[in-house]
């Protein structure tokens, strides 16, 4: 397998749907069926008896559907059919951007090109053909993640944000561990998280109808039930600090500064990664020249690695690393202005804007580092309620049998508050660093998903006597 179908969008073919004149109908409507081509859109309004009957029927919730034969419309309008009058009114629709030749006609869409040797096979029965055709200068493929491979459960994060321009490298494997990772530290406890890896195979195992809406991500959930439980064990944290497993490396409550410098560490780590992904796709959006000057590319990354050195020689009180931390920052600042005063159009406006956006580029990227402090900041929370519960529990246990019934409420109550309460914070906040500190630098161009066109078929419904007109 190829690396553009491990790391990239699926990849596209530009297609050309023939099928004889008369045939036209049949090929649409069986190409609604399969479901699996992006038809070009009509730039003129849709015209025709079922365009014109919709508009007089009253509106209904009902999803648009075909009959495989031209429908009696009179019939649909008396049975109150406005689903197959929507669809027959698409199809009307589609049957307008066919182009004609001779006795054939096309239509012209995108498909998946792994399966054009299955969708030929698909049509040939009823007189089509699919023919590839060469993608027209300047014009993107539309987007498809894929649905194979070690990020597939991880397409979520990516498309409830944006739509990877199509030659975007797919980054939803990535951003899938990054999440987990910022989730776990968040969450870190040894009994929370291995409840929520429960919640994950509960929900992978189809058994309840209500979770049936998550079984796409239950490797999200399930991995954020992992890494809380490493988080934890690194901690010491199971139900709080019971004490049940010892403290493998910092107790939070007990170490804040050197848990905040290990969050900021991983957050440097992450957006490192974010600007690796973020330099490779702009080479792959515009070329060189975008890769150097984007922010978000070259010229972004170039002054993250200098503040970095920067930073690391004024705490070690090496003076190298300060004068090559302080010479790369230089540079980068200035190739980032050079793009910023490009992109403005020159002169004095554009010299203004490019110095306030350069200036802008280096305060926000040290906030973006230090916004990763977050994720010890609400770890020590998640820490502080545990140890909170905790101590409460073992009080009330003090008071004889009474109080050791009121320890086990306490306890169980305690940590459900706390596990629904922290689940929901973490979640957000690592949502939250994931689109603001990491997709704003993958990101610079967003695609256009692919919607093949599908409508659900009928078959047995009774047919026009004036079949539609290709």
């Amino acid at each position: 397998m190829r690396w553009r179908e491990h790391f990239g969008p699926v990849s596209m073919q530009r297609v050309a749907l023939l099928a004889p004149s008369d045939s036209a109908r049949e090929l649409l409507v069986h190409v609604a069926d399969i479901g699996a081509v992006q038809l070009e859109p009509s730039s003129d309004p849709a015209d025709g008896p079922a365009t014109a009957l919709l508009g007089r029927l009253p509106p209904s919730a009902s999803e648009p559907r075909l009959s495989s034969e031209p429908p009696d419309l009179e019939w649909c309008e008396r049975q109150g059919r406005r689903d197959l009058v929507a669809g027959e009114a698409e199809l009307e629709a589609r049957l307008q951007t066919g182009v004609r030749h001779d006795s054939v006609i096309g239509f012209v869409g995108w498909a998946r090109a792994d399966e054009l040797t299955h969708l030929r096979e698909q049509v040939a029965p009823v007189g089509g053909a699919i023919v590839g055709l060469p993608r027209p200068r300047g014009l993107q493929p539309p987007t498809l993640l894929s649905d194979a491979g070690p990020g597939r459960s991880f397409t979520p994060l990516v498309e409830t944000y944006a739509t990877p321009a199509y030659r975007d490298i797919d980054p939803s494997f990535i951003a899938g561990l990054a999440y987990v990772v910022m989730f776990g530290m968040m969450f870190a406890d040894l009994g929370h998280g291995a409840l929520l890896l429960l919640i994950g195979l509960a929900v992978r195992s189809g058994h309840w109808q209500r979770l049936e809406p998550l079984r796409r991500a239950w490797i999200l959930i399930a991995a954020a039930g992992v890494f809380s439980m490493v988080f934890g064990a690194l901690y010491g944290e199971f139900f709080g600090p019971t004490h049940a497993f010892p403290v493998v490396w910092l107790a939070p409550l007990d170490q804040p500064i050197t848990l905040l410098a290990a969050a900021v560490g991983i957050g440097a780590v992450l957006l490192g990664a974010s600007y690796v992904v973020g330099s490779v796709n702009r080479l792959r959006e515009g070329g060189w020249r975008l890769a150097v000057y984007a922010p978000s590319g070259l010229a972004g990354a170039a002054l993250f690695v200098g503040l970095g050195v920067l930073t690391g020689g004024i705490y070690w009180h090496q003076t190298l690393f300060v004068v090559a931390g302080a010479g790369g920052v230089a540079a980068a600042v200035t190739v980032a202005f050079i793009g910023y005063f490009t992109e403005a159009g020159g002169g004095f406006a554009g010299t203004a804007q490019a110095g306030v956006e350069s200036f802008d580029l280096v305060i926000r990227l040290g906030s973006n580092i230090v916004s990763f402090a977050r994720l010890a900041a609400f770890g020590m929370t998640h820490a502080a309620l545990g140890q909170l519960v905790w101590q409460s529990t073992v009080g009330a246990a003090r008071h004889g049998p009474l109080g050791i019934v009121a320890a086990v409420v306490i306890f169980g109550l305690g940590n459900a508050v706390t596990f629904a309460l922290e689940a929901l914070i973490a979640g957000i906040q690592a949502l939250r660093l994931e689109y603001y500190e990491l997709f704003s630098r993958v990101f610079g161009a967003e695609g256009e998903p692919f919607r093949p066109w599908h409508l659900p078929v009928e078959a047995g419904l009774p047919a026009s006597s004036s079949p539609l007109e290709a």
